[in-house]
């Protein structure tokens, strides 16, 4: 246990000496100071003194709180741009050398003079690595809570949960950097390595989120042309004057069109129901970065905060002219529930399983190679 605080403590002492992680402290501050900067009223948003002239967007008619407002700026520029983005960017610049360091610099070999383990020596300076963004984050985000509360009007705890989210993220990519930098040796490879690898991932996501959408406003297209090809039957069985042919022949061919044009939709459906649940597959075994990040919104946005919908539902429909328009409305909130609608356990679980993988293949390395 001695050697192991020991290990923290250098760790912390080493971190504390890089100018880059001071750099990144003070700019966490400054992002939430500018958040403090922006206000809300009955009028619209402002900065400081300047309108931004967006009045549909304002406590009034607009329907909007202070709370839901200042917790919104949080997640969406807080936590998906500063910190899954430029923060973690940096947060891997800083860390990506702590492996390759430790096994070139010489500094191995007194380590492993000393009565512990290279499986416990992996796994806490794997840990030390992670004090990077533990401390970064939790000054983000305590700050954000006094933003809120004195800004918003609202305290809310619940914002820390970003804490252990934000975390996991930095981890999974942190897990791949950090066995990357002991086979490589090399702090470029590793942390160039380790951005492909997370580039990758945005990929995927991306493409299954893209394929729902496809899927879904196809279904749509779907459920469209079964309306529109059951009304066509309807009207062609009212047709009673069998001399009245040439009503009877249009609406005829109009039906075989919105048939095969039916078949057309459905055949899509099952490819894009395909490719999709292939996809979610391949997810299945990575690390959801963005699915994990998009859960600090889940667990802190309170969609009852939203002004209410007019209430006014359309269907999809099919034109005379066989043009087909999409309830747009109705697709956003299908998208949107079926994003915050999947397991946490899914996304934090078999992300961790892929993690706790890839360490134990580090830790393998590690304790099998000659240094």
């Amino acid at each position: 246990m001695t050697q192991t605080l020991a290990l923290f403590m250098d760790a912390y002492r080493l971190l504390n000496a890089r100018k880059i992680f001071w750099i990144t402290l003070v700019l966490s501050l400054l992002v939430v100071s500018s958040f403090a900067l922006v206000g809300i009223d009955d009028e619209g948003i402002s900065i400081a003194w300047w309108d931004l002239g967006i009045p549909e967007i304002n406590t009034g008619a607009g329907g909007y709180t202070k709370a839901w407002f200042y917790k919104t700026m949080f997640t969406s520029l807080g936590i998906n741009i500063w910190l899954t983005w430029v923060a973690t960017i940096l947060g891997l610049v800083t860390t990506a050398s702590i492996f390759p360091e430790f096994v070139t610099a010489g500094s191995i070999d007194i380590i492993l003079s000393k009565p512990i383990g290279r499986f416990r020596l992996f796994l806490t300076k794997y840990t030390t690595g992670l004090l990077f963004v533990i401390l970064q984050v939790s000054v983000f985000t305590g700050a954000s809570f006094l933003v809120i509360g004195l800004r918003g009007g609202v305290w809310e705890p619940g914002l820390f949960i970003a804490i252990p989210l934000v975390v996991l993220f930095f981890s999974y990519l942190f897990s791949v950097c950090a066995v990357l930098g002991i086979i490589t040796r090399s702090t470029i490879a590793s942390l160039l390595l380790t951005i492909l690898f997370w580039f990758m991932l945005f990929i995927v996501q991306s493409a299954e989120q893209s394929l729902m959408v496809f899927d879904m406003l196809v279904q749509q297209r779907v459920t469209a042309y079964e309306d529109a090809v059951e009304r066509t039957r309807q009207r062609l069985e009212t047709v009673e004057d069998p001399d009245d042919m040439e009503r009877w022949g249009f609406l005829h061919e109009t039906l075989e069109k919105r048939e095969v044009s039916l078949a057309a939709a459905q055949g899509s459906s099952d490819n894009l129901e395909t490719w999709h649940n292939g996809l979610l597959g391949v997810m299945t075994v990575l690390p959801k970065t963005g699915e994990t990040i998009q859960l600090i919104e889940r667990w802190t946005i309170d969609l009852a905060e939203l002004p209410e919908m007019s209430g006014e539902t359309s269907r999809p429909m099919i034109s005379e002219d066989d043009q087909f328009t999409p309830d747009e409305e109705k697709l956003g909130k299908d998208i949107q529930d079926a994003i915050r609608n999947r397991s946490p356990w899914w996304i934090l679980g078999t992300s961790l399983l892929f993690e706790i993988f890839i360490l134990c293949i580090g830790a393998w390395r590690f304790q099998r190679r000659d240094f």
